[in-house]
């Protein structure tokens, strides 16, 4: 095979990887699109909006966290046909959903599919991309496909709900999963990592603990009570399994979360970093819609594209940032999306039930540049310098981070919300808000402050020096 051709095949792969990555995005833009015409439909309150948004999170950690055993013990290429097989079936479901708690229920379906295929299609990328500037680039257009998803969704999914209803939201996500799972089984080889390893429930037990408890305390604290035996329970519960997993993990030979990892300042400020910023994003999502649809009465097909600038920021920037990593290393792009995404927050704040469109489309836009930079700093740095055997799991950490930070992002987002709104919710929505946008703008200066401190002289140094450790300890590839 010619090196051209070898090129061409990997882009295949990529590009049906990226499905993935497409319709998981294409179905959480849509959904927030959807929501105040499920809230209309089922009476639903904001709590029940927030796991709608999200698909519940602690099952899907769970899932992400077992896939990072994708790059262990299973096949990668079958994991990513049976997770688009699950997210199909799921999403099919959810559209003949006859109750909110239903819906609920079948989206926890596409929660399993849907966190199998982001972690698992990266191990295949990172197996398939051994350059490192290459790799780079890979990362930069999958990030761009996060875009793609937002600038396709709003069109779709606001005309879908304005001309259809939003059953067919999640409809669509069918034939898209068929093609994928189609090309699969055409183009993409299977492989697996080349060092099998043990798997580790108890460590996926204390995951599911630690992070269901979490997001469901936040949610459901204002309903039950912040001081109920229920949420104060669901705190111990996360406290008590942190502690228990770190003790556990940091014995074990093959640990699912590799305690290693995070002495690389790099890698440990991915992880934080991409907490911060998907909190960001996925709190924006939420309270965009609802204010564009509910304060200011817009359609759903309106308010789509209404949101389309910080879409195509995102599709615009997100391979800009691919090559800056590739080229002159994370930094830059982190910078960059911290200062977008603070001002973007901070421009938000100020909104009104007559805020001006181009009031509006200069956040928007400002948010797409500063998402657009984060996506490919994130992965880099945290598969730069693993080891080959390594690298497939410490993506699907950085993917569950991204997760961890979508989910935390709206149950944080809507108990705020809640907690604040005064009056009818329509009325009261944008003073309810204005703390929401504040914590978003947090969250970019967060992004701002670790991407210094993470990718200077210091940083590498720890980087190096965990690299080499996880370099001696990692046993050799079996002959074949």
């Amino acid at each position: 095979m010619t090196t051209e051709s070898s090129r061409g095949r990997r882009l295949l792969v990529l590009a049906i990887c990226c499905s993935s990555l497409f319709i998981v995005g294409l179905d959480s833009t849509i959904v927030n699109l959807a929501l105040p015409a499920i809230r209309h439909e089922f009476g639903a309150s904001v709590a029940k909006l927030q796991w709608t948004s999200r698909r519940p999170s602690g099952l899907r950690k769970t899932t992400h966290k077992t896939n990072s055993l994708a790059h262990r013990t299973t096949w990668l290429r079958s994991d990513f046909q049976t997770g688009l097989v699950l997210f199909g079936i799921g999403s099919l479901l959810c559209g003949i959903a006859p109750t909110i708690d239903l819906l609920i229920a079948f989206r926890v379906l596409q929660a399993v599919g849907g966190s199998m295929l982001n972690p698992v299609a990266m191990s295949i990328i990172t197996n398939t991309f051994t350059d490192p500037r290459e790799r780079a680039q890979a990362i930069g257009i999958w990030g761009g496909v996060v875009g793609l998803s937002m600038a396709v969704g709003p069109v779709v999914g606001g005309s879908l709900v304005d001309a259809a209803g939003w059953r067919f939201i999640f409809w669509i996500n069918v034939p898209v999963a068929a093609a994928a799972v189609v090309l699969t089984a055409l183009f993409v080889p299977e492989s697996r990592a080349a060092v099998p390893r043990r798997m580790d429930p108890v460590g996926q037990v204390l995951v599911v603990l630690l992070l269901g408890g979490l997001t469901y305390g936040i949610i459901e604290g204002r309903t039950a009570g912040w001081g109920s035996p229920l949420i104060i329970g669901c705190f111990v519960t996360c406290v008590v399994a942190l502690v228990t997993l770190v003790y556990y993990e940091r014995r074990r030979d093959q640990p699912l979360l590799e305690p290693r990892f995070f002495r690389s300042a790099p890698f440990s400020g991915a992880t934080l970093i991409a907490v911060c910023g998907f909190s960001a994003l996925s709190g924006f999502l939420f309270l965009n819609s609802l204010y564009l649809q509910t304060a200011r009465g817009f359609t759903a097909l309106h308010a789509g594209l209404l949101t389309l600038p910080m879409a195509a920021m995102t599709v615009v920037f997100a391979p800009i940032s691919g090559w800056l990593v590739g080229h002159r290393g994370p930094r830059v792009p982190l910078v960059v999306a911290g200062t977008m995404l603070t001002a973007a927050g901070l421009i938000l704040s100020r909104l009104t039930i007559s805020t001006s469109t181009l009031h509006l489309l200069i956040a928007y836009l400002v948010f797409g540049l500063g998402f657009g930079m984060l996506n490919a700093p994130i992965t880099n740095a945290a598969v730069s310098g693993m080891p080959r055997a390594q690298a497939g799991v410490a993506a699907a950490i950085a993917s569950t981070s991204r997760q961890v930070g979508a989910s935390l992002g709206v149950a944080v987002a809507g108990t705020v919300l809640t907690a604040r709104l005064v009056g009818p919710f329509e009325t009261g929505f944008v003073d309810a808000a204005r703390l929401c946008w504040y914590i978003i703008a947090t969250c970019g200066a967060l992004v701002f402050v670790l991407g210094l401190i993470t990718t200077g002289a210091w940083a590498r140094r720890t980087a190096a020096s965990a690299t080499a450790d996880l370099v001696k300890d990692t046993p050799p590839a079996p002959t074949k």
